[in-house]
């Protein structure tokens, strides 16, 4: 047992059973152990430490922690002294924390709801269903209240509140909105609470014959001096600001008894004027039945009007580093309501005048109507005339009036008031402080920076400030804006338990909550039901929290933030892929569903930026693309986090392309292994794309013979190829490289490689430029697909595709015809078809000497000489072409040139040209094919492409 647990243990046996306590103490273990010097150490060595928490909290932000030690320090030894906190010290931070947390949500529940409305709710809706709406809320945010139990025991929640739950565990896209209109909606609410106390004030003020100017303004003055006020308990701390709250929290416990008591004491003649009898029967079960009046008067209106005294469930959230919320305070908040709601429907008539002269002399009831009438009161003209002052459905004194002291109540509704407001005004700052920290929204940061041993967000205190100040000189908005408010909270609430539910079904390794006592169902129901009554509260406000909502996550979508939070989002996207490539491996292959899936041999992609942009056009948002790197043993070894700065690098191109890097001897084993192994299932490449070896003349006969083996092995292993050459004036030659021919080293994939963009040829408008396609060989139609993907992205939609086809002159028209009835019937719309009717005229003599002269250097003039043996000479050059082979693919090599001849001519202004790769024979030397794709495509000033299809068809006109 390590010592922290020891600690731990002990408190728990103090604290018992409670679950409020268990989460404190994981909390406060936390942050005691990242405190110690040292830890113990393994039975290894002194310095080699037995597995410690703070190890594993590397994914928390913005905090300090110490790392294992490495292979190198464990070595050396060393000397600890271990030192930790003593368990007094303990005790009493998890005491405080947990006081501090109870305290304020109990503050929030008890709120100014529960003075200002307990008797226009009673009245109105009876008592039968005020105990609905009590039993909807307490439903509502009990399995809200399990959801956050169980997300805050999910790992140690930091300051952040609603919106670091919802963005750890939805992610940002959803995080992000929830915590802007989350802060702003706590700030509103500070404002709200500020603005009712000041109510009660300017009462008082005229009550006493004292206002200060008049009642509008009178609101604004004490609201501001007010919200100033707690502003400056704010900035003295934390600890300042929860002695305040206890404060509260006494004047509030000593006014709910004065109200208990009061209830129980015989009532004055005073007080049967104003409608309070106390308990009785009689009066319990008129008012059992609702009595709808006024505009207000509809169950929703009500439900929406007591709603908000339920939203302290997320108050110690927002301030403190982990929620802690037992079941028994669910329960307790249950019985509170039932208590204090209670007693008003049982004790007060709805209708009384509160004039003394209405009480009934002897047995006179005529023209009496009512339960009065049987009390002894007559109220039957006010009620009936709707002009009582007194009354369950006409004061929102009740409380007072029916207490033992009403100025207690009025203290109690002080006490309400500015704890809510002081709880607001400190916890939007915080989330809205770890908000900004998280860098989702421009410009926010400035408020992230914290002050103090306590982080204490000085600048976004000001900003909320500021808001409240500002809502509270509009004054006439505030009606409004409090439909916004409450369905903000519902949104919040839906979204905690959207995510307590999504974290359920993704079946996440990471998702283990200690908390048990959950369910993915209710928290699902939790999270429909807030949205139901988002719309039944207020339809208009739901839509434009939507509306906001939606705008918010618009914006972090689409910037994309650099953050990797594990979120459940995470978690469902590896669920479907991994659902989907299985389902997809037993759909079995059909030609229409062919797509181009590509292997790349890029080596570092940023190092070869056009080849990577140029698959990328046709295959994104459509086939899989794998950017493959041979990384060759002899080389310079590369930095570790070389793999991520690449992947950044690509996420930055927009590219969508997985990266493999491989290790291998030569490029022809990493390719051929390259081939066998990438992809996944049906998720696999079957397109091998190859930058030209544009230096083959000045390479190792070695690289020569690789290079061509490679595309050997392409086609034993039936995939596709394509090799694309770039051009003078088009990119910049090292780009035309093959990946293996470029050492690299740590300085070429950096954060400068990452942050350094090179715009190529393919990320330009091509305008109303050409394809060119010489579709010289029926290779299954490869040759016509990439281009017709091609001409579907913004870059090449204007580009208009010409083929080139094989012909002669008497049939030429024929063919031509052909060849477009061939493409209509696969339904590309290529309608510009050339033939090529002299295709077979010998090249010019000034061509064939540059083939001839540039494979001099290859040729062994084995007939030339004398006195040596032929197979002495193959055995010292095997890559060379004998003088029988030159001539023995004379015939083909001529045809190669004049192709070239035919293709400068036609293709001089085009954007891109693809002809069909030649097949290699099994005999023909690798320095004489390398020749060939070099005459095809040379003298271009246009990117160029040789593309073979496997043979098999990848295009079809059958329907089935």
């Amino acid at each position: 047992m390590t010592i922290t647990n020891y600690l731990c243990n002990g408190i728990e046996k103090r604290f018992h059973s409670n679950a409020a306590a268990e989460l404190l103490l994981n909390s406060v273990s936390e942050r005691q152990g990242s405190r110690m010097d040292v830890r113990r150490s393994s039975l290894y060595s002194t310095l080699d430490l037995v597995p410690q928490l703070e190890h594993y909290a590397r994914s928390l932000p913005h905090h300090r922690m110490k790392s294992r030690p490495s292979l190198e320090a464990l070595r050396r030894a060393s000397d600890i002294v271990l030192k930790i906190t003593p368990k007094e010290t303990l005790t009493k931070q998890v005491s405080n924390e947990l006081l501090s947390t109870q305290v304020r949500c109990m503050l929030n529940i008890w709120g100014v709801i529960l003075f200002l409305r307990l008797s226009l709710i009673t009245s109105q809706a009876g008592i039968l269903l005020t105990w609905l709406i009590i039993l909807m809320s307490v439903t509502v945010t009990s399995v809200t209240a399990l959801s956050i139990s169980a997300i805050a025991t999910n790992g140690r929640v930091i300051s952040g509140g609603a919106y670091f739950m919802i963005s750890r565990s939805l992610g940002p896209e959803i995080g992000g909105p929830i915590g802007m209109v989350f802060s702003f909606a706590n700030a509103l609410a500070c404002a709200l609470n500020t603005v009712g106390f000041a109510e009660v004030v300017r009462d008082l003020l005229q009550e006493f014959g004292v206002p200060i100017v008049d009642p509008i303004n009178d609101i604004r003055i004490v609201g501001v001096v007010t919200v100033t006020v707690l502003l400056l308990i704010s900035l003295a701390g934390m600890e300042w600001e929860s002695k305040t709250q206890i404060l509260f929290f006494i004047i509030l416990l000593v006014s709910f008894a004065n109200y208990l008591v009061g209830t129980v004491i015989p009532p004055s003649v005073e007080k049967q004027a104003l409608g309070i009898f106390g308990y009785r029967s009689d009066i319990f079960v008129q008012n059992l039945t609702p009595d709808w009046r006024g505009p207000e008067g509809n169950f929703f209106e009500l439900f929406a009007i007591f709603f908000p005294s339920a939203i302290g469930i997320l108050s110690g959230a927002n301030i403190s580093g982990d929620l802690k919320l037992p079941k028994r305070t669910t329960r307790m908040m249950t019985l509170q309501y039932f208590h204090l709601y209670s007693p008003p429907g049982a004790c007060v008539l709805r209708d009384a005048s509160g004039n003394i002269t209405d009480i009934l002399v002897g047995n006179i009831t005529d023209d009496c109507v009512g339960l009065g009438c049987q009390l002894g009161w007559n109220f039957t003209e006010c009620a009936q005339t709707q002009t009582c002052e007194y009354g369950l459905a006409n004061s929102s004194k009740v409380l007072g009036q029916l207490s033992g002291f009403y100025h207690l109540i009025t203290a109690g509704v002080f006490a309400a008031s500015l704890s809510s407001a002081l709880g607001f005004l400190v916890s939007a700052p915080k989330v809205f402080q770890c908000l900004c920290r998280d860098n989702l929204y421009p410009y926010i940061g400035f408020f992230a920076k914290g002050y103090g041993k306590n982080d204490e967000p000085l600048r976004a205190y000001l900003l909320c400030y500021i808001i409240a100040v500002a809502f509270i000189l509009i004054g006439g908005c505030l009606n409004l804006i409090a439909a916004l408010i409450s369905n903000f909270f519902l949104c919040s609430y839906s979204l905690i338990n959207f995510s307590c539910f999504h974290a359920s079904i993704t079946n996440s390794p990471g998702w283990r909550p200690s908390f048990h006592y959950y369910s993915k169902w209710t928290a699902l129901f939790g999270a429909v039901i807030s949205v139901v009554l988002m719309f039944l509260f207020t339809w208009w406000a739901a839509l434009t929290t939507f509306c906001i909502i939606f705008f918010l996550f618009g914006y972090v979508n689409y910037n994309k933030p650099e953050v990797n939070w594990g979120s459940s989002v995470q978690a469902g996207t590896y669920n479907m892929a991994l659902s989907y490539s299985v389902a997809l491996s037993g759909v079995e292959d059909h030609v229409k569903n062919f797509r181009p899936q590509c292997l790349v041999l890029t080596g570092p992609p940023n190092q070869r930026p056009a080849l990577v942009d140029f698959v990328a056009s046709f295959t994104k948002h459509t086939s899989l693309m794998i950017c493959g790197d041979i990384i060759m043993v002899k080389r310079q070894s590369r930095p570790q986090d070389a793999t991520d700065w690449l992947l950044k690098w690509l996420n930055k191109r927009k590219v969508r392309s997985f990266y493999t890097p491989f290790t291998a001897d030569s490029l022809r084993l990493g390719a051929r292994h390259l081939l066998q192994a990438s992809g996944l299932g049906k998720l696999k490449s079957n397109t091998l794309v190859l930058g030209f070896k544009a230096n083959w003349r000045d390479s190792s006969p070695e690289s020569i013979e690789d290079y061509i083996n490679t595309i050997y092995d392409t086609f034993d292993s039936n995939f596709c190829l394509c090799i694309l050459r770039m051009m003078d004036g088009c990119c910049l030659n090292f780009l035309c490289v093959p990946a293996y021919n470029i050492p690299y080293l740590s300085d070429d994939i950096s954060d400068k490689g990452d942050s350094d963009q090179i715009k190529t040829v393919f990320q330009n408008d091509q305008g109303k430029k050409t394809i060119d396609v010489y579709w010289i060989a029926d290779d299954g139609g490869l040759t016509l697909l990439v281009p017709y993907l091609l001409t579907r992205r913004k870059h090449w939609h204007r580009s208009k595709v010409r083929v080139f086809i094989m012909g002669d002159e008497q049939n030429m028209e024929e063919g031509r015809n052909e060849m477009i009835a061939l493409l209509k019937r696969f339904r590309l719309d290529f309608n510009d078809v050339i033939v090529m009717t002299d295709s077979e005229r010998r090249p010019h003599d000034k061509n064939l000497r540059r083939f001839v002269d540039s494979v001099a250097p290859f040729r062994l003039y084995d007939e030339q000489k004398e006195g040596v043996s032929i197979q002495e000479l193959r055995q010292s050059a095997p890559w060379k072409i004998s003088d029988k082979e030159f001539e023995a693919f004379k015939l083909k090599s001529e045809r190669k040139v004049r192709l070239n001849e035919i293709i400068r001519r036609n293709s001089q202004h085009a954007a891109l040209v693809l002809v069909s790769l030649p097949v290699p024979h099994s005999d023909c030397p690798s320095a004489l094919y390398m020749a060939w794709l070099d005459t095809l495509t040379c003298g271009l000033h246009c990117p160029a492409v040789l593309i073979r299809g496997n043979q098999q068809n990848v295009l079809t006109y059958y329907c089935q």
